[in-house]
């Protein structure tokens, strides 16, 4: 299934994912924090995955298998690698929005250089930029973007999207330890965010397992530093700090939840141990997916998680 959840989501709800990247993890980044770990393939060549068509059906059949309590308040395109390397996002959003669900899509905003991508994105109802780094140094020790990107022009592109899109736009920069939470880089991030004008500007913090290990939370003093800068110039700020909660749901195909949620990111055991409880199911399964070498298990914040695990050869990127 291309589709999972619905999964708490602290910015939208219940939040039916959308994955239109079913591969190895594809993207244009290879973040320090991405809780779908390595990036195996990086690239800014958009490329065909699915076609439109069989999403829309994947998604219309999984809301049918919900119960009532579990309906979604978005269809979320948030993929295994950055959704916007679909070649065709656009007409993916506009089937989706024939459930009469909103749609959105959350992208590292990378590929907004290209008119297409603006074009696509500008059909969605919500959209969500990364925005985690105020300059080129930090936003390659972070993000490491694929060597064909160049972050001046990624800034420009920021700017013209925001102009050009008229549904509800937010902003995410994740804060990590000693990498981009110095008062002066917050502060020219946050004149950054403050041009891109979105309706809220989140804050966030790997809740996660992060691809690389020794990345870590800042305290909350640091935190609290970042809001209030942000919020000193007049940008509604949100952090996201917390657990979404353990309630996720399910189509009533246990084997592919636990495979299409770990996809795109990790399962806390807590939240695991819920989903087998709504379908009378047994522990079993998951140790079976274990055995497969299909999931495995990380401790993170003193939290068990399960993740998916992928057998790769290193690729042409040198990315794992």
């Amino acid at each position: 299934m291309i589709s999972f959840g619905p999964v708490p989501s602290r910015r939208l709800g219940k939040s039916l994912g959308v994955n239109n990247i079913i591969a190895s993890k594809t993207c244009s980044y290879a973040c320090v924090y991405c809780q779908a770990g390595r990036t195996h393939i990086k690239t800014i060549k958009r490329d065909i995955f699915f076609k439109p068509e069989m999403i829309y059906r994947d998604v219309e059949k999984h809301i049918s298998l919900l119960p009532p309590d579990s309906y979604p308040d978005y269809l979320t395109i948030v993929s295994n690698g950055e959704p916007t390397l679909d070649i065709n996002l656009g007409r993916t959003i506009e089937f989706l929005q024939k459930t009469g669900i909103p749609v959105a899509v959350i992208t590292n905003a990378s590929l907004l250089v290209l008119d297409q991508v603006r074009d696509d994105l500008c059909r969605a109802d919500l959209v969500s930029l990364k925005t985690d780094a105020a300059d080129d140094k930090i936003w390659k020790k972070i993000n490491r973007p694929d060597k064909n990107l160049d972050f001046e022009n990624h800034l420009k592109s920021l700017l013209l999207f925001s102009a050009e899109y008229k549904g509800i736009l937010c902003t995410e920069s994740m804060i990590i330890d000693q990498l981009n939470d110095s008062p002066d880089h917050l502060e020219r991030l946050a004149g950054i965010v403050k041009n891109i004008n979105p309706r809220t500007a989140y804050l966030s913090v790997p809740t996660r397992p992060p691809s690389e290990k020794w990345v870590k939370m800042p305290d909350a003093g640091k935190l609290n530093t970042a809001w209030q800068i942000f919020s000193k110039k007049g940008i509604n700020t949100e952090l996201l700090t917390g657990f979404e909660g353990s309630e996720t749901g399910s189509s009533g195909n246990i084997y592919e939840d636990i495979l299409n949620i770990t996809a795109v990111h990790p399962l806390r055991e807590d939240s695991l141990l819920r989903l087998l409880e709504k379908n009378s199911a047994d522990f079993g399964i998951v140790e079976s997916l274990i055995s497969q070498k299909l999931i495995k298990t990380v401790m993170y914040l003193d939290k068990k998680f399960f993740i998916r695990e992928y057998h790769l050869s290193r690729n042409k990127s040198g990315n794992k």
